[in-house]
């Protein structure tokens, strides 16, 4: 039995209509209809035939994997492709990483730059107090009747106060230094956080995405051709078609969404980012091409 019939009768047997399995699925009617009829040619590529094919077995509740096991004489593969794409992806991580390193690299540089400016605010205090005490007004002339007394206690007094006047300024700079070192913010990095890892044939995984943004941009790209379908968590869809190397790269602006649905019928050929973050799925993606992530945007 080819399966295309086998898929067609799992349907009927459960009472979904073509209709119903489109909304099911996301997949568009003509391409349903194709797989019952075997007609896998028209479709986007050989990658969706087993993308659709498994997301229809999945529908109708039939081991999509089984059902790809005893028809893979019938079913086109593309395991040379998806080793090339996975190759694609390493390099794109790699490459992030450099940059992530290169961020940090600035970090010392600002801290010297602080020091080398409480240093210059140390040298013009002691600039100026000595300016001050130069400028002092000279003492008036003593009168016949003065008697003069040779007393050096005052000025061991006044020199004791200065100093420890001058070591109570050098501890409060040095302290206000070490604050303005200490209190330096760093920087808010964006990130993707796992907090469900999807399983099963089509595995569903949730995240979380923690922007230092107030815009949100996705960016998506392809090698070839991929089923993409983008939703917010209210069912709007922004995006439901195939992408292809030419549409590639495709950004979409999603400002304001606090979550995002997406469904990827082939995983290891799309890359995408949000942000300029890189995002790396949690389920391998050659082992599971056919996956569905939700984003949960946190700002």
């Amino acid at each position: 039995m080819d399966v295309g019939v086998r898929l067609k009768e799992a349907r009927l047997e459960k009472g979904l209509s073509l209709d119903e399995l489109q909304e099911i699925t996301k997949i568009q009617k003509r391409y349903l209809v194709a797989i019952e009829e075997g007609n896998l040619s028209i479709l986007p590529g050989k990658f969706y035939a087993r993308a659709f094919i498994k997301e229809y077995a999945t529908a109708v509740d039939l081991d999509s994997s089984e059902l790809l096991e005893e028809h893979k004489e019938e079913i086109p593969q593309t395991e040379e492709e998806s080793e090339i794409q996975y190759t694609r992806i390493e390099r794109s991580r790699k490459e992030a990483n450099v940059d992530k390193n290169s961020t940090f690299s600035f970090i010392p540089t600002i801290i010297v730059i602080l020091l080398v400016i409480g240093i210059f605010f140390v040298a013009w205090f002691f600039i100026k107090e000595g300016s001050t005490d130069e400028g002092n007004p000279p003492e008036e002339e003593l009168t016949d009747n003065e008697i003069i007394i040779n007393d050096s206690t005052p000025n061991s007094t006044d020199n004791a106060e200065q100093g420890q006047e001058e070591e109570s300024n050098d501890e409060t700079d040095n302290g206000a230094d070490k604050t303005s070192e200490e209190e330096t913010p760093e920087e808010k990095q964006s990130e993707f956080t796992v907090t469900e890892e999807g399983t099963g044939p089509v595995p569903e995984s949730t995240l979380e995405f923690n922007s230092s943004d107030d815009e949100l941009t996705f960016t998506f790209e392809s090698p070839s051709e991929v089923w993409l379908d983008v939703q917010n968590g209210d069912g709007e869809s922004f995006y439901s078609a195939i992408l292809t190397e030419a549409d590639s790269p495709m950004e979409l602006d999603l400002t304001g969404e606090e979550r995002i649905y997406l469904n990827i019928g082939s995983a290891p050929n799309l890359t995408f980012d949000v942000n300029g973050v890189e995002f790396e799925y949690p389920v391998d993606p050659n082992e599971r091409d056919h996956q569905r992530i939700w984003i949960n945007i946190k700002q």
